[in-house]
C-alpha cells in the first residue's frame, strides 16, 4: 500500500540526565570554580561543528560501538534482574550514553575509570568530543522523509560557581547551553520548568520525569538530552487486516492482540533465520542514505536465551551479512510499552559504584571532590502500529555533594506470536536509539 508521509504515530527517543550537584550547605561553592555564564532560556540543538554530510568519520565508529555495547549489557542487566522477570523492557542506549558523556566529561580518577568501563568511552578525549559532535550534527540532518534531531542542556544553580571549561566543553562539543535555576529557593519552580523542557520535546509522552522533591535547595546542576525521530514505515500494514490473535506470554498463557499482517507481494524484507531463530528488519520512510529500521529478533520455542545472544553487536552482524532482501509473511502484534527505571543500582552493578559513593570525583566540574551521583530515573514510551512506531524515553541522573542463514525454498513466516526483542536503529551509523524486549504486548 501507498506510504503516507508524516502520518500516524512516531519514533521520539529522549533521555535527561538530570546531574544535581549539591553541597552539605545551600551556600554556593567558591573553591577552585568561576561563575557560570549568563543564563541562556533556549538551551541550543545545534552541535558547535555540524556534520554536513555523510559519511562520518572511521574514528566516529569507536562512539556507535561504544553505545552499541552499552545498549547489549544494559539490556542483559535489565533482564536478570528478578524485578523484570516476566516483564516488557523498553530504554534508549543512546539517550543515555549522551548524557553520561557530559557528565563523564566532569569526572576523575577512579570515577572516570569505571564510568568509561561501563560505558566503553574512548580513552582519546579527541576522538570522543570530536565523534559526538559529529554524530550528533549528522543525526540534526534533515531529511524529507522523517524527522530527526537531538539536543542536550545544562541546567545549574545560579548562585554556584563551576569550573569555566567544563561549561565550555558542554557546550562546544555537546551543545548544552546553560541555563540558570534558582534550585535553592525555588526548587518546585525549577523542576517544573526542567519537565517542561522534557515534556516539549517528546511530545508530551513524558511527563513529571523529575518527579516531586526531586530537586532541592542542593540541587546544582541537572543536564539533559534529547532525541526525536518522527516517521512511518517504509511498508506499512493494512489496518483492515489486522485481526485479533493469541500471543504466548509463557509456556501454556497466552493473550489476545492485535496482530497486523503484510503477507502481500510487496512484502519484501531484509530477512535470515538460523535453526533457532528468525531476525526481521522493518525500514522507515526516508529520502536520504539508508534511514532508520526495527530489526526484530524472534526466537524459536519462545527461548529468549537465543535471541539475547544475538545483542552482542558482533553476532547480530553477522547474523545481518547472512540476511537477504525476499518475500516474508509479516505477522507483528500492535504494542504500547510505558517503563520506568532508577538505574543507580543498575549502573553500580555494571562497574561503576563510586560515582554513587561518597568518594566519587566530579571535580572536573567545580574544581572540588564533594559531588555525588544521588538518583538516575529513565522513563521510555513505544507504540507501534500500522503506520509507525511513536516512541519517548527520559533519564534523569541525580548528582549531590556527599554529605560524608538458510536458502529459503518457501515464503518464511515471521509471526511474533511470542517474547520477541526489538531494536531501533540508525542504519547509515549503526547507532542503536532504542532496544527492548516484549513479553506482553497487552501488558504496559
Amino acid at each position: 500500500m501507498e506510504i503516507t508521509a508524516w502520518r500516524g504515530l512516531a519514533i521520539l527517543v529522549l533521555l535527561v540526565l538530570g546531574v544535581v550537584l549539591a553541597g552539605c550547605t545551600g551556600n554556593s561553592g567558591t573553591s577552585g570554580g568561576q561563575a557560570l555564564p549568563a543564563a541562556s532560556h533556549s538551551p541550543s540543538t545545534s552541535p558547535a561543528a555540524p556534520v554536513t554530510g555523510l559519511p562520518l568519520l572511521e574514528s566516529d565508529a569507536s562512539i556507535i560501538d561504544a553505545n552499541n555495547k552499552f545498549s547489549s549489557d544494559l539490556y542483559r542487566q535489565l533482564a536478570a534482574n528478578p524485578a523484570s522477570s516476566g516483564s516488557n523492557i523498553f530504554f534508549s542506549p543512546f539517550s543515555i550514553s549522551s548524557a553520561l558523556a557530559i557528565t563523564y566529561e566532569g569526572a576523575r580518577g577512579k570515577t572516570a575509570d569505571e564510568i568509561r568501563s561501563v560505558f566503553y568511552f574512548p580513552v582519546n578525549e579527541t576522538v570522543r568530543r570530536q565523534g559526538f559532535s559529529r554524530i550528533n550534527g549528522y543525526l540534526n540532518q534533515h531529511d524529507s522523509g522523517y524527522t530527526l534531531s537531538t539536543a542536550n542542556a545544562l541546567w545549574a544553580e545560579k548562585s554556584y560557581a563551576f569550573l569555566p571549561e567544563y561549561i565550555s566543553t558542554a557546550g562546544t562539543y555537546y551543545s548544552a547551553n546553560t541555563t540558570n535555576l534558582d534550585f535553592i529557593s525555588q526548587p518546585e519552580v525549577s523542576r517544573i520548568t526542567i519537565n517542561h523542557w522534557v515534556e516539549e520535546r517528546t511530545a508530551n509522552k513524558i511527563r513529571d520525569l523529575l518527579p516531586a522533591d526531586s530537586i532541592d535547595p542542593l540541587t546544582r546542576l541537572v543536564i539533559t538530552n534529547a532525541v526525536y525521530f518522527k516517521g512511518t514505515w517504509m511498508k506499512q500494514f493494512d489496518a483492515n487486516k489486522t485481526q485479533d490473535a493469541e500471543f504466548e506470554v509463557s509456556t501454556g498463557k497466552t493473550v489476545t492482540v492485535r496482530m497486523m499482517q503484510r503477507t502481500d507481494e510487496g512484502a519484501l524484507y531484509s530477512y535470515a533465520s538460523t535453526k533457532d531463530l528468525q531476525m526481521l528488519e522493518m525500514p522507515y520512510t526516508h529520502s536520504n542514505g539508508k534511514g532508520l529500521s526495527m530489526v526484530i529478533l524472534l526466537p524459536a520455542m519462545n527461548n529468549m536465551s537465543v535471541a539475547e545472544q544475538y545483542l552482542d553487536p558482533e553476532k547480530l552482524s553477522t547474523l545481518e551479512q547472512s540476511a537477504s532482501s525476499q518475500r516474508v509473511m509479516v505477522y507483528f502484534p500492535k504494542f504500547k510499552l510505558e517503563t520506568e527505571y532508577r538505574l543507580p543500582k543498575v549502573l553500580s552493578a555494571m562497574g561503576m559504584p563510586t560515582a554513587f559513593s561518597d568518594t566519587a570525583d566530579f571535580s572536573g566540574m567545580d574544581g572540588r571532590k564533594d559531588l555525588v551521583i544521588s538518583e538516575v530515573i529513565h522513563k521510555a514510551y513505544v507504540d507501534v502500529n500500522e503506520e509507525g512506531t511513536e516512541a519517548a524515553a527520559a533519564t534523569a541522573v541525580v548528582m549531590k555533594r556527599a554529605m560524608a542463514p538458510q536458502n529459503q525454498q518457501e515464503i518464511p513466516v515471521f509471526r511474533a506470536d511470542h517474547p520477541f526483542i526489538f531494536l531501533i536503529r540508525d542504519n547509515d551509523s549503526g547507532a542503536i536509539l532504542f532496544a527492548g524486549r516484549v513479553v506482553n504486548p497487552a501488558g504496559s
